[in-house]
């Protein structure tokens, strides 16, 4: 199954999505971010980063969201990990899964390993 995760703010969360990304098998990483993020943050596992400007109007987030992300989806789920970001971040990248008809599986790194939630 692919992973995408949002990696953006909040403290502590860049170190919730790198255990998330060594804790568990994954078909391929996908990491939504920014420039600061693509930068500075190094996966233990291959990872692609799709870059945002998440400054922008939450549509217009929303649309580039799925433009990058409509040729890199290969089933009809994912699992899907916003631990790390904003709830603006959160809901464009929700509303882009959801309109390319893709399945999601929320994913969160726990005490017992990566649980589905």
């Amino acid at each position: 199954m692919q992973l995408i995760a949002y990696l953006s703010t909040g403290k502590g969360t860049w170190g919730h999505v790198s255990h998330l990304i060594s804790n568990e098998e994954w078909e391929d990483i996908i990491l939504v971010t920014n420039d600061f993020g693509k930068e500075n943050f190094t996966p233990e596992k291959k990872a692609e980063f799709i870059i945002v400007d998440s400054s922008q109007a939450l549509l217009l987030l929303t649309q580039e969201i799925q433009e990058k992300l409509k040729d890199k989806i290969k089933g009809t789920e994912v699992a899907l990990n916003i631990v790390s970001g904003t709830g603006k971040e959160h809901m464009a990248l929700l509303s882009a899964l959801l309109k390319l008809g893709v399945g999601i599986r929320l994913k969160a790194l726990t005490k017992d390993g990566v649980k589905e939630l």
